[in-house]
């Protein structure tokens, strides 16, 4: 009863203090008062109080806003005095019509304040928008309220954060804020019918029909569609989909495979009375989909073909996309793009944001899969289809295509141009729906490698409709040299040490500990212990400490042509786990090899770098649990990422050597694995994660104070040579997609 009382004398105090705001434009906005048009890339509006400050202190944000879209994903950005930063920001989901309320900590008085409402043209109407003073009180209470409701904050974590309260002197470092706040972000928030609310924005007659004017190039795209008993409405609304295409220049090839339907050849026989690009044959004797395929195929007169299942739906924009990406990729063989699901209410879901090219993704899954486009020579060269793989005849085309093209030559458009039927039945609703697929699937693999004189053994995934693809140990097998940097820290050495020793199922390996002036006894004492065994060194770093300095020096002193770099607070869980990250750092194409990590609670600390994620790189799954598949089962899945972590990273020496080593000099805690990883990679190697090497990462064990001054100063000087170093391929990850989230590690939509 006191808290409703405090709750109603604080509401009070709070009406007392609203300040009513208004807005002027700024950029890419016109209209006044509540009426505004927002047009570009970038709209803006001054935020104009009543009052000319806000002094420092916690405030309340409330919102009301209709718009023509269902969401808009908007900023308050804050000026202290220094100008508008994404570093003083406040972003926010806000539903069409609805209230939307939001705790803001000012830590200095503002100076200006601004409002961008949506991050692509609209129309929107404010109906609200006040900022009212709050006390702490007010704040703590209502940040426990909205955490207690969400899903993903669990009892236990709650009553931490309770307990843990609001740090008085700088209220924005406490635990409680940052996970309100991080609760409240859009890319928590955002949901995929807003992204297709855009999308049909963007796609508006009068910019279509200026792109493709634009476009030099225009070839002539054959739709490859096998038939058989297909649904008459779905299989209707399937032609409609070619249709209705921007892009004009398009044949229709479909193959009826002797279907018993007799409303489906009456479909298609009308489609092609109506639609002369559209052109059929009816086959007379069932042949399964691999015959209809290239009888579908025989029709095809343009330069590239695109495959289309009969129950799915192209995007109107797919062709015009494909055709955009072959003015600036000319040379380009296979094109491919994101993908959803279609339920069967018509609505639009799961979309499937896929990185670039990725070949040993593509060895564990068939990301590509659906809009897949070929070059119709490409295909003809490879013999079309292949009777025999039924159900990964897509999968088999692929694998025949991309040995015979470059690897520039795979293009992938990071937008969803095909939607995937969900109906009962299909592969789209229910991956296990079809285990013959996943046989067919580990066919065409094994034959892939056979083809390429590779031996291989190919086995079914931990995941449904996902494989693994086991490359041989060398034989001998090659020497490891392990290199364990460590000051003191004798019971966690002693665990990573023990724990290699112990459980490692590879034999030939040497440890050699990094000894950066230790002067424990207890540790010195151990030294002498491990230096006994036959493959255990003790070598001393008498220097400050430099993370990549003490590498550098380590890998000099390494007898194997394997160096792998583990912190000394790594524990082994998989006894296989060396074998595994050997067997995939001996291939000639790889560079760094990483590992599954996972915290000591069992979730996930590494399981690939992100680059861009907070501003120059984070780790793929952050946080998740140890059992969860990750986003499209990539947590199961070995691929190719463009960094991994040294915490435990294998590779070969000569390559540690063409590369220069770790960055001594700029990156000599942080990022220096980050940018050896890119400078591997820019060397023409692929780096690979594996989720089949395990191991405990004791992190917060072995890591220490990160609030110093001077480490806040040269962290911020890594964070700054990054950027500047690699500032454009920061941007885009080609193992990530533009379409998901830099704010968090957890692959939520951006």
């Amino acid at each position: 009863m006191q808290f409703v009382k405090d709750l109603y004398g604080e509401l009070r105090r709070w009406l007392a203090r609203r300040q009513s705001c208004s807005f002027y434009p700024l950029n890419d906005a016109h209209g006044a008062d509540r009426h505004w048009q927002l047009s570009g890339g970038d709209p803006a509006l001054a935020v104009v109080p009543e009052a000319q400050q806000y002094p420092r202190g916690w405030y309340m944000l409330e919102i009301r806003m209709q718009s023509d879209m269902p969401m808009q994903l908007g900023k308050l950005y804050v000026d202290y005095g220094d100008g508008f930063a994404e570093e003083t920001c406040f972003p926010l989901a806000v539903p069409a019509g609805q209230l939307v309320k939001r705790l803001c900590y000012f830590p200095r008085v503002v100076q200006a304040l601004r409002f961008d409402p949506s991050e692509c043209p609209a129309t929107v109407e404010f109906q609200q928008f006040v900022l009212a003073r709050v006390t702490s009180g007010f704040a703590h209470k209502a940040m426990l309220r909205k955490l207690a409701a969400s899903p993903y904050v669990g009892a236990d974590q709650l009553r931490v954060l309770k307990a843990s309260g609001i740090n008085k002197q700088e209220p924005q470092e406490s635990s409680l804020w940052q996970e309100y706040h991080k609760l409240l972000s859009p890319s928590a928030s955002a949901d995929y019918d807003t992204i297709v609310a855009r999308e049909r924005l963007e796609y508006n007659p009068e910019t279509v029909a200026n792109r493709i004017k634009a476009f030099t190039y225009q070839p002539l795209i054959s739709i490859v569609v096998p038939v058989y008993n297909t649904r008459p409405d779905l299989l209707e609304r399937c032609i409609a989909s070619v249709r209705a295409q921007h892009y004009q220049n398009w044949q229709l090839c479909l193959a009826d495979d002797a279907s018993t339907d007799e409303s489906v050849p009456q479909i298609l026989d009308k489609a092609a009375n109506d639609e002369p690009r559209i052109n059929w044959v009816r086959r007379e004797v069932n042949g399964h989909i691999c015959a209809a395929s290239n009888s579908a195929l025989g029709l095809a007169r343009g330069e590239f073909i695109a495959l289309l299942d009969h129950d799915d739906e192209l995007a109107p924009h797919a062709l015009l996309e494909v055709v955009a990406a072959l003015q600036v990729h000319t040379d380009a063989r296979i094109v491919y793009s994101d993908e959803d699901k279609l339920g069967e209410d018509g609505r639009r879901c799961e979309p499937h944001f896929k990185p670039d090219w990725n070949p040993d993704l593509l060895y564990a899954q068939n990301f590509v899969s659906h809009l897949g486009v070929y070059h119709a020579d490409l295909v003809r060269t490879v013999g079309g289809f292949r009777a025999g793989f039924e159900g990964s005849q897509d999968y088999d085309l692929l694998l025949r295509c991309v040995e015979m093209v470059r690897p520039e030559q795979v293009v992938h458009i990071p937008r969803v141009l095909y939607h995937w039927r969900a109906t009962e039945g299909s592969t789209a609703l229910d991956s296990g729906e079809k285990d013959y697929t996943t046989a067919a699937s580990i066919a065409a693999l094994t034959d892939h490698f056979r083809r390429k004189g590779q031996v291989v053994d190919v086995s079914e995934g931990i995941a449904p409709n996902t494989f693994r693809v086991q490359h041989p140990v060398p034989e001998p097998q090659p020497l490891v040299t392990l290199l364990i940097p460590t000051r003191d820290g004798y019971e966690i050495l002693k665990q990573c040490i023990d724990s290699i020793i112990d459980k490692t199922t590879y034999r030939n390996y040497e440890i050699l500990v990094l000894n950066n002036q230790s002067s424990c006894e207890q540790t010195l004492q151990y030294f002498q212990e491990i230096s006994a065994r036959e493959n255990v060194r003790v070598v001393d770093y008498d220097y400050p400490f430099n993370y990549s300095a003490m590498n550098n020096f380590g890998v000099a002193q390494a007898k194997g042509d394997i160096v792998g770099l583990v912190n000394n607070d790594i524990e082994v869980i998989s006894p296989e786990w060396l074998d595994e990250m050997v067997s995939h750092v001996a291939r000639e194409e790889i560079g760094c090899v990483g590992a599954k990590l996972y915290y000591p609670n069992d979730t996930v600390q590494h399981a690939g770098v992100v680059l861009g994620l907070g501003g120059v790189a984070g780790h793929s799954h952050k946080h998740f649990p140890r059992t969860d598949p990750g986003y499209f089962y990539r947590l199961n899945l070995v691929q190719n990422y463009s960094a991994v972590t040294a915490a435990c990273l294998l590779v070969r020496k000569s390559v540690f050597e063409e590369v220069g080593g770790l960055d001594e000099e700029n990156l000599t805690i942080a990022f220096n694995d980050v940018d050896f990883c890119l400078k591997v990679r820019e060397a023409g190697y692929r780096n690979l994660w594996t989720p089949y090497a395990e191991l405990y990462h004791h992190e917060s064990i072995s890591r220490g104070d990160d609030t110093a001054p001077e480490k806040a100063a040269r962290f911020q000087a890594e964070i700054n040579h990054m950027r500047s170093k690699w500032s454009d391929v920061l941007l885009i990850d080609p193992a990530y997609n533009r379409n998901l989230t830099l704010d968090y590690e957890n692959f939520s939509l951006r």
